[in-house]
């Protein structure tokens, strides 16, 4: 036997053993099955999930955990309930022009992410305008308990803008050392609602993920998150509810007829149909735009889509309250980000790489 001959026969020996021990040390991958469950008792709203595991108990091993983060977060982000053992954005509300308050961080990366889309959306988006939308807010509940829309009242401006003196988003003093929160303005308040909900989702998703979820679409409220591509290599999919036409219970006649791609992103819509009340026959609705105090007026829903189910969402409201040209121009100006307007004569527009996303 050769040397040369000898040591191509050795390789080959080693060669085959490598291959068996890869093969012996590997497990067929087994097939994963399309689950569904429902939450009822987060963000005031109904969660849906559709997930992909390899068993039913890897699922409730994932929805359970899912379920613990989302109503772990909305007990963070409430403004209206306490808590036991709970530090929440109720309590430093309580505790605003009388102390600092030391928080979780998940409200503090909620609170830093919102004062960057203040900066972001010029001041559009403003969760230090609570007082404002209080006002707003009691009125609504006074008007769910008439009789008629007749009996509906509006707040007066002299109102909102003594309202509006405390929403100087200055006087939230954030310090991420000591981890506190201070209203520097006692009459101030926080709501996050524009916010909170697609940060928890976003922060629920990519926790999920961690733990090994690698295919789901989780609905908060009609807030979607994708997690990955279905199994079979297509996209999840979704789509934005007809202003124009919208349903308590979402139908394809309540839906926009495009179908949307959204692996691996977030689908958020604000519209003027979700939450409002009727005052001699006009809609007033939850969107409050910071320069007149009153529901913005400009669309009747604004959707955004891209990575950051918190981003989204605060684009959205951002978005709402400003024209269309400007709105415009900051979408076009970030990275990954799609919009779609629809403005009350009936007009769909979007931004220039809307339609890529769109299913063909």
């Amino acid at each position: 036997m050769t040397k040369t001959f000898a040591r191509r026969f050795v390789c080959a020996l080693l060669a085959g053993a490598l291959c068996l021990a890869l093969l012996a040390g590997c497990k067929p991958k087994k097939e994963l099955t399309r689950y569904t469950t429902v939450f009822y008792d987060v963000f005031d709203t109904v969660t849906q999930v559709i997930a992909y595991c390899e068993t039913p108990e890897e699922f409730d091993r994932q929805m359970q955990a899912l379920h613990a983060d989302l109503i772990a977060y909305n007990q963070l982000y409430d403004i209206y309930n306490d808590y036991e053992g709970v530090t929440n954005v109720k309590t430093i509300n309580d505790n605003a022009g009388i102390a600092p308050v030391q928080v979780d961080q998940r409200i503090l990366s909620m609170l830093e992410l919102a004062d960057r889309m203040y900066a972001t959306t010029n001041g559009k988006l403003n969760i230090a305008m609570g007082s404002v939308l209080n006002i707003w807010h009691n009125y609504r509940d006074a008007a769910a308990l008439t009789d008629t829309d007749a009996d509906n009242a509006l707040p007066s401006l002299e109102e909102l803008e003594a309202a509006a003196q405390h929403c100087d988003i200055r006087n939230v003093i954030i310090d991420e050392k000591a981890q506190t929160v201070y209203l520097a303005d006692p009459e101030m308040s926080l709501d996050v609602g524009s916010v909170g909900k697609g940060y928890a989702v976003e922060m629920v998703c990519q926790a999920a993920e961690q733990r090994g979820l690698t295919s789901a679409l989780v609905s908060v409220g009609g807030n979607l998150r994708a997690i990955g591509k279905k199994p079979d290599g297509s996209s999840w999919t979704g789509g934005v509810e007809d202003p124009w036409n919208a349903a308590e219970v979402y139908t394809s006649g309540s839906m926009l007829p495009s179908v949307i791609n959204i692996s691996d992103l977030a689908l958020v819509t604000s519209g003027d149909y979700q939450r409002y009340y009727v005052v001699d026959g006009k809609r007033y609705h939850h969107l409050i735009d910071p320069d007149t105090l009153y529901p913005a007026a400009y669309f009747n829903s604004v959707t955004v889509l891209c990575a950051d189910s918190g981003l989204a969402d605060c684009l959205t409201t951002g978005l709402f309250c400003m024209p269309l040209e400007e709105g415009q121009k900051l979408v076009e100006s970030l990275d990954g980000v799609e919009a779609l307007w629809c403005t009350p004569d009936q007009q769909q527009i979007t931004t220039s790489g809307w339609s890529s996303h769109l299913k063909q």
